[in-house]
């Protein structure tokens, strides 16, 4: 895999974090307190969580980030052994407010006075980001990113125009205080984009309107200029602050022209990023180095992105000269075993849980009709939970069946099986593009099954939105590889965050009516999109079987994924799995079985249009033709001997992106592949070739898949509820890779 390289926050970070750098301070001081960090078994754990959502007008209310707070406060609390005592809290809704003051406080009292050497510190910000001039710029652009607090006001009289943010110089000498090394600062915010992109909200305040940028209040720089007399740095010595960060490491949630979203899942909110980091370490498998932890996020934004359109990278900064990006996150080992979810209280047969560890993907997946196996923090099975209901991340269930002890707060949970709802629907959100055209939109929808038109109002979950394209969107269709773009006010589809969807915009003039009739096929396939994506389940999976990607002669790096199962043979668990290829690359998949049992495969592509193809197996292939042996692999596509013309090649043609997923099942699929053929033989599709799904087709066989799934989830005799299809991950393992072909 493709090495991340360590880049520099100060040009590419999209958050506070980009003005975090500081120069080396007393090298050898340091390098005493790092012999100290190694000498200490029983470090103690700081963590300062703060969370701002509500700000004055005009500054858009955020709807996230105290949701970021408690998935920060679980995930350190019941995955990393932090005393909740240790941890303190400032958000809208605790007693220290995250005002200006409030924050400064906070840091120095509960940070910064309290941290010895060898202590582990945490800080985590989640809010608007901005930025101010700076007098001493280490940024080509001149500008310091800042944290807004929740009483930012723009000052007058003598100091009129100058804001009351707290700027990145002061992050770094807050930084440079802190009595030790094990220092990580997370930043979910940007500094630029702010407003909305689609149904989504940005966490940044755009500079002042008529033009020129803001400037730090006087104030500010006093409060500076006391903590570097404090530290006895000379302005010099704070100026090599541009050479890397003080101590420790600095997380930011996007590069520098990506946007940090504030978005909504189902019925709740939370940060991009916060939402992404925190489920990824509840389900690490083994303590990893947090530069393999990032290869991995940057791989898994696809799981937001998905939905929003909106892709944000995670970057990452060091100390410079240290070889921290070798360390685990937050400096600490896990101290619980991987898990989705974890008990919070107990009644009788009646749990709750938080559910910190389920993809955004999944969540439809964990209403009622889930199971969950208990377990204690040795991994040992202890009983099963039937999940009954679901409030945001929190889930409530009862008990199925007790085992060796009664469980208690703390337990941890693994799914077992997943409950896939009947008749899911896409959620179509209207544009304001639309204009007077918005009411015929809404009828016209009414007529298509399975679609449901929601409000854009960054409340509910929009899948898809249908507007017009507009001046604004013509970067993205380009970016899209869209050749010819679509005319400005042609009717189409867009991601909930207003990327547009290909080979979905009609003819300049086309009515609402018409258009929506044209693209009922189009939404079709996203729906199917959308179902099959709930079954995604690679990293919870208890089937052992990795997959690899790979190009037949060059053209780009292979990618390989596993189950959770196939930690043990090394290989990473994730659901969904990023690469890049050359246009034009011959690919192929290979799935390995190390199950003591046959498995069966398949193999289907999504492209960036939604378009479903069924790659493998072939329609009017046997049955075994899918069948791999245990402790067998099995090639796709499988190359015959000898060749012939009718052989058929995975070749990536254009420019865009393509999602190959990859089905694993101890059971035959047979419903679903019996749907396939009756297609094929409809068509008169050719032998030994994909099979692309049209029409209401990609609905109706991606359901019969479910149905399978179910089926052989009941057999095993699991009892599941009425009203939803069962999954289990011991029958089941689906990967996903995304990837981008660039010429």
């Amino acid at each position: 895999m493709p090495k991340l390289k360590r880049r520099h926050f100060l040009q590419i970070a999209g958050s506070t974090l980009a003005t975090v750098g500081l120069s080396q301070l007393d090298l050898i001081r340091q390098a005493n307190r790092y012999a100290q960090v190694l000498a200490q078994s029983t470090p103690r754990k700081l963590a300062l969580l703060v969370g701002v959502n509500n700000y004055p007008a005009p500054i858009p209310t955020l709807q996230g980030c105290l949701t970021d707070v408690e998935l920060q406060y679980e995930l350190l609390v019941r995955r990393f052994g932090f005393n909740p005592h240790d941890i303190l809290r400032v958000t809208d809704e605790t007693p220290i407010k995250p005002t200006r003051q409030g924050i400064i406080d906070a840091v120095e009292t509960h940070l910064i006075q309290q941290a010895k050497p060898g202590d582990v510190v945490v800080f985590h910000y989640s809010g608007h980001g901005s930025r101010v001039i700076d007098p001493n710029p280490i940024n080509p652009d001149g500008l310091n990113s800042t944290i807004v607090p929740n009483n930012r006001q723009i000052e007058t009289g003598q100091e009129a125009g100058k804001v009351r943010d707290i700027m990145g110089r002061t992050l770094f000498l807050w930084m440079s205080a802190l009595d030790t090394e094990n220092v990580t600062v997370v930043m979910d915010s940007c500094h630029s984009g702010g407003g909305l992109r689609g149904n989504f909200l940005v966490r940044a305040v755009p500079s002042r309107q008529g033009g020129g940028d803001d400037q730090a209040s006087q104030e500010e720089f006093e409060y500076q200029q006391q903590w570097l007399s404090r530290l006895n740095l000379t302005p010099e010595q704070f100026q090599q602050r541009r050479q890397g960060i003080a101590k420790g490491v600095a997380l930011g949630s996007a590069a520098r022209n990506q946007l940090a979203t504030d978005a909504p899942f189902g019925d709740f909110h939370a940060g991009a990023f916060t939402y992404l980091l925190t489920r990824y370490l509840w389900q690490q498998p083994m303590s990893e180095p947090l530069s393999t932890v990032f290869v991995n996020l940057a791989r898994s934004t696809k799981d937001v992105a998905n939905s929003s359109g909106i892709v944000q990278d995670p970057v990452y900064e060091v100390k410079p000269g240290s070889d921290r990006e070798q360390e685990p996150i937050y400096f600490l080992n896990a101290s619980t075993p991987a898990a989705e979810a974890v008990v919070r209280n107990i009644e009788g047969d009646r749990v709750e849980f938080w559910l910190g560890g389920v993809s955004s993907q999944s969540l439809d997946a964990f209403q009622e009709g889930a199971i969950f196996t208990l377990m204690n923090q040795q991994g040992q099975v202890q009983g099963e939970v039937e999940q009954t209901a679901r409030v945001g991340l929190v889930g409530y269930g009862r008990m199925r069946s007790q085992g060796r002890a009664i469980p208690g707060e703390g337990m941890l949970m693994r799914e077992r099986v997943r409950g896939v709802p009947a008749d899911l629907s896409l959620r179509v959100g209207l544009h304001s593009s639309l204009g007077e055209d918005i009411s015929a939109a809404r009828t016209a929808l009414q007529s298509v099954s399975r679609v449901t038109v929601v409000p854009m109002n960054q409340e509910a979950v929009v899948d898809y939105i249908i507007g017009r394209m507009t001046n604004e969107a013509i970067p993205q269709a380009q970016h899209q590889g869209m050749n010819p773009l679509p005319p400005v006010g042609s009717l189409g589809v867009f991601t909930a965050g207003l990327i547009p969807v290909p080979d979905s915009f009609g003819m300049l003039g086309e009515s609402v009516t018409t258009g929506i009739n044209r693209l009922r096929p189009r939404l079709k396939a996203l729906l199917a999109g959308r179902i099959l994506h709930l079954v995604l389940n690679s990293n919870t999976s208890n089937l052992n079987v990795a997959m690899t990607i790979q190009p037949v002669a060059g053209g780009g790096l292979g990618i390989r994924a596993g189950s959770r199962a196939a930690e043990n043979a090394g290989v990473i668990p994730t659901t969904i799995a990023k690469t890049s290829f050359k246009q034009n690359t011959e690919i192929q998949v290979e799935v390995q079985n190390h199950e003591s049992q046959a498995i069966y495969v398949g193999v289907l592509a999504i492209g960036s249009n939604g378009d479903i193809v069924v790659l493998f197996p072939y329609w009017d292939a046997p049955e075994d033709a899918a069948l791999v042996t245990p402790g067998q692999h099995l090639i796709i596509p499988p190359p015959s001997n000898p060749p012939t013309e009718d052989d058929f090649h995975f070749i990536l043609d254009g420019v865009g992106f393509v999602e190959l997923l990859v089905l694993a099942s101890t059971e035959p699929l047979r419903d679903a592949l019996k749907g396939v053929q009756k297609i094929a033989r409809t068509v008169k599709a050719d032998s030994r070739q994909p099979l692309l799904l049209a029409e209401d087709e990609p609905v109706e066989v991606m359901e019969a898949f479910v149905n399978d799934l179910d089926r052989h989830s009941r057999g095993a005799g699991i009892k599941i509820s009425r009203g939803i299809r069962g999954v289990d991950t011991q029958k089941l393992a689906a990967f996903s890779a995304m990837i981008e072909v660039i010429e």
